[in-house]
């Protein structure tokens, strides 16, 4: 039996973004109890030349819903990127879920061959649906969604690896 492009998309994107989602909610619950700052996280980033939470899970969300939407011909919503708190994200988050559930197996399964054009700051790079997911989105989007977990566990929210992969 093939592999379709669905099944190695899709589910993935949205259980890891289930368990950010989680993880977040953790960390909500940490910095209510303790009276944290919550931009103290969403401001933090490992170091000065990285992209701080925040940003991390933006971008991770940003992945998942701009691969889906180029392999399967429709348009992703559109973010301010203007979360000011983890209640924020997680909404960002669950919006993405929702939006990625939308979208038909049969409108991505086939789409290995398609062209598809992606802009990027320094110029439109043309590649192959399958080239897309597999070397750009999907490693980009776990590069993110595990820099979002980390940064959350260096933080001190009890996380664990179940948690990370989303149940």
């Amino acid at each position: 039996m093939a592999i379709t492009m669905h099944q190695i998309s899709l589910p993935i994107f949205v259980r890891h973004l289930n368990g950010i989602a989680g993880c977040m909610k953790k960390a909500q619950a940490l910095y209510a109890e303790k009276k944290y700052d919550e931009a103290s996280l969403l401001c933090y980033r490992f170091y000065p030349d990285m992209f701080n939470f925040a940003k991390q899970v933006q971008i991770a969300t940003d992945h998942a819903k701009n691969c889906m939407a180029l392999l399967s011909g429709t348009s992703a919503p559109k973010y301010e990127d203007n979360e000011k708190s983890l209640a924020e994200l997680i909404g960002r988050v669950e919006k993405t879920v929702a939006w990625l559930k939308t979208v038909e197996a049969q409108q991505i399964d086939g789409s290995e061959e398609k062209s598809v054009t992606v802009k990027r700051p320094t110029g439109d790079v043309q590649m192959k649906g399958l080239e897309l997911l597999l070397n750009r989105s999907m490693p980009n989007f776990m590069f993110h969604c595990t820099t979002a977990y980390d940064i959350m566990r260096h933080n001190g929210v009890e996380l664990g690896k179940r948690d990370f992969m989303g149940g």
